[in-house]
C-alpha cells in the first residue's frame, strides 16, 4: 500500500534501491500480520490466559505473517512486471481516475492471488474455498468496490493538495526569478557606464557584447528550468563579456564532465556567483586573476549530489567583507540580495536539501561558491 500511494502521486519519481524495497515490503507485512493477530485474539480470546499464551501468539503471528508476506511480495511483483512491460512513460499518460483504478486494482489483484497461495503454504491445501457461498463472493466484490472508491477519494484529495503546493512553488520561483533579472541588468549596465568616460570605444564594444549576451539569455529566463549545459554556455558568454572590460586581467576555465550537462538547473543561477567572483575577487587586484567553474557528481553530507562550484584566486571572503562598498550608477554595489535570492530559489525548486555555500579556497585566499543539489532532484527535474 505504501508503494501504491507513492506511485500514484509521484509515478515519475525514481524508485528506492531494491534492498530498501524488500525491507519495506517485509516490514509492512510484519505490521499487517501483527494487526490481524490482534484482531484474532480480540475476537477469540476469552481469558487472560488466552492472551498470555506465547505459543498461540507465535502460531498465529507466524501464519498471518506468511499470508501477509506472500500478498505483499505478490503486489510488489505485479507492479514491477507491469511497469517493466509498459514502462513509466505509459503510466504518465494516465489521468487521475485512471491512475486510481490502476493503483487500486493491482493491490486487490495481488491480494486475490497471494492470499490462497499463503493459505496453501500454511495448510498444504485451500480449505477456505470449499465453504464459499454466492453471498460471500458478492460481499467480497462489494468490499473491493468500496475500497477502490475510498482509494479514489483519498488519492484525488492528495493529488489536489500536491498540485496546489506545486503551483505555489512555481509562483514563488517566478517571483524570485523576476527579481534576478533587474539585479543582473543593473550591475552589468553599471559596468558599461563606468567605461563611458574612460574608454568610449571599449564601452561601445561591451554594450554590443551585452546585447549579444541578453539575446542568448533573456529568452531562457521565462522558463522555470534550464540545464547545466545551457547555464555553462551563458557563464562562458558572460565571462567573455567581462573580458571586454578587463582585458588580460580576467582569465577563466570551465571544467565539467559531459555526462552531467543535461542535469537540471534554474536559469541564471551561475551568473550571480561569477559576477561576485569577478567584482569582489578579481577586479580589486592589480593583476586580476582566474575564475574557475567546476561541476561534478559527488557525495555531499552523505547524499549523492550534483555540485557546481565557482572559484576565484582573489583575496578571499574576509578581505572582501572589510572592503568598503562602492556606489555605482546612483545605487549601492552589494551582493547580499542576489545570494539570498539564489538560496531561496534553489530550495523552492529542489527542496530544502539544496544549498549554496561560501568558503575560502585556501587559508585567507580565494573564494569558492558551491551550489549543491540532490542528484535525484537534478535528474528528475
Amino acid at each position: 500500500m505504501r508503494a501504491s500511494w507513492r506511485n500514484w502521486l509521484e509515478a515519475e519519481a525514481p524508485p528506492p534501491a531494491v534492498g530498501w524495497q524488500i525491507f519495506f515490503t517485509a516490514a509492512w507485512a510484519g505490521g499487517f500480520a501483527l494487526v490481524f493477530t490482534l484482531i484474532g485474539f480480540v475476537a477469540t480470546a476469552r481469558t487472560a490466559a488466552d492472551w498470555l499464551d506465547p505459543g498461540a501468539w507465535a502460531l498465529w503471528l507466524g501464519r498471518n505473517y506468511v499470508v501477509a508476506a506472500v500478498i505483499s511480495f505478490t503486489i510488489q511483483g505485479l507492479f514491477k512486471s507491469i511497469l517493466k512491460l509498459f514502462g513509466t512513460a505509459w503510466l504518465r499518460t494516465l489521468v487521475g481516475w485512471q491512475r486510481t483504478v490502476f493503483f487500486s486494482a493491482v493491490p486487490l489483484l495481488g491480494t486475490a492471488i497471494g492470499w490462497p497461495i499463503g493459505i496453501a503454504l500454511i495448510y498444504g491445501r485451500l480449505p477456505l474455498f470449499s465453504g464459499l457461498t454466492s453471498g460471500m463472493v458478492i460481499s467480497l466484490v462489494v468490499v473491493s468496490l468500496l475500497m477502490s472508491a475510498m482509494f479514489h477519494v483519498y488519492f484525488s484529495l492528495r493529488h489536489k493538495e500536491m498540485k496546489s503546493r506545486m503551483r505555489a512553488n512555481e509562483a514563488q520561483l517566478r517571483l524570485l526569478q523576476g527579481q534576478m533579472e533587474p539585479h543582473f541588468l543593473f550591475n552589468t549596465l553599471a559596468n558599461v557606464i563606468s567605461l563611458v568616460d574612460a574608454d568610449a570605444p571599449r564601452a561601445k564594444h561591451m554594450l554590443e557584447a551585452l546585447t549579444d549576451y541578453l539575446r542568448a539569455s533573456l529568452g531562457g529566463l521565462r522558463h522555470d528550468r534550464s540545464t547545466l549545459a545551457v547555464e555553462l554556455d551563458l557563464a562562458r558568454r558572460y565571462l567573455q563579456l567581462m573580458q571586454t572590460r578587463m582585458g588580460d586581467r580576467l582569465r577563466f576555465e570551465i571544467e565539467v564532465d559531459d555526462a552531467l550537462c543535461q542535469a537540471a538547473l534554474m536559469p541564471l543561477v551561475l551568473q550571480p556567483l561569477i559576477e561576485n567572483a569577478v567584482k569582489h575577487g578579481l577586479e580589486p587586484q592589480v593583476d586580476g586573476g582566474t575564475v574557475r567553474v567546476k561541476a561534478a557528481r559527488r557525495v555531499v553530507d552523505g547524499r549523492d549530489s550534483l555540485q557546481v562550484c565557482v572559484e576565484d584566486d582573489g583575496a578571499g571572503l574576509a578581505v572582501a567583507a572589510r572592503r568598503p562598498r562602492r556606489s555605482v550608477a546612483g545605487g549601492p554595489d552589494g551582493n547580499g540580495i542576489a545570494l539570498a535570492n539564489l538560496r531561496e530559489r534553489l530550495q523552492a525548486g529542489f527542496g530544502t536539501s539544496a544549498q549554496l555555500t561560501l568558503s575560502d579556497v585556501d587559508a585567507g585566499a580565494g573564494t569558492r561558491a558551491c551550489i549543491v543539489i540532490p542528484w535525484q532532484a537534478a535528474t528528475a527535474a
